[in-house]
């Protein structure tokens, strides 16, 4: 009786060693088949901030770095951020910033990602409608944004020429 226990729980020792040997085979990653006029628009309304920065902001730097990775080219890319609704702080020039934050000393974290986003060919937008929320308009946000009339015309012109919505929570 004993033996049969031995063997049986060998034989389970065996099966599970070869499961868990296929499990570990190498796994071939899948990469992208489109490699020219890559549309991509992200939408960003929420206030995360992840890094010291906005959140949005930094995952579509992670987009650009993962397909300069894949070897495509940056002129193959047509990237635009919408930044609306509580984020749109983000931004503000620093002088604006200082004044929403109360603190002259708290320049806007997020102007080194956006000059760098913007240098990269990215197109960062300010919704108009949550800018004059706020009592603010174009002179508000810094060099190289774009303020659109409002971030959903803008967001459903984009889909409907192509370019793939990616919502940020």
């Amino acid at each position: 009786m004993k033996n049969n226990n031995i063997k049986r729980i060998v034989g389970f020792v065996l099966s599970a060693l070869l499961v868990g040997s296929s499990i570990a085979a190498p796994v071939k990653i899948i990469t992208v088949k489109v490699k020219h006029n890559i549309r991509v628009v992200y939408d960003a309304d929420q206030n995360n901030i992840f890094a010291g920065v906005g959140r949005s902001l930094f995952m579509v730097r992670g987009l650009l770095e993962s397909y300069k990775n894949l070897g495509i080219p940056r002129k193959q890319l047509h990237i635009v951020i919408v930044v609306h609704g509580s984020a749109v702080y983000w931004l503000l020039n620093n002088k604006t910033y200082e004044k929403y934050m109360q603190n002259p000393f708290n320049p806007n974290p997020n102007e080194h990602l956006i000059k760098q986003l913007i240098a990269e060919g990215v197109s960062v937008d300010a919704c108009n409608v949550s800018l004059r929320d706020h009592h603010w308009n174009a002179k508000d946000v810094m060099p190289g944004v774009k303020v659109v009339f409002d971030a959903y015309t803008r967001m459903i012109d984009l889909q409907m020429r192509g370019y793939a919505y990616i919502k940020m929570p």
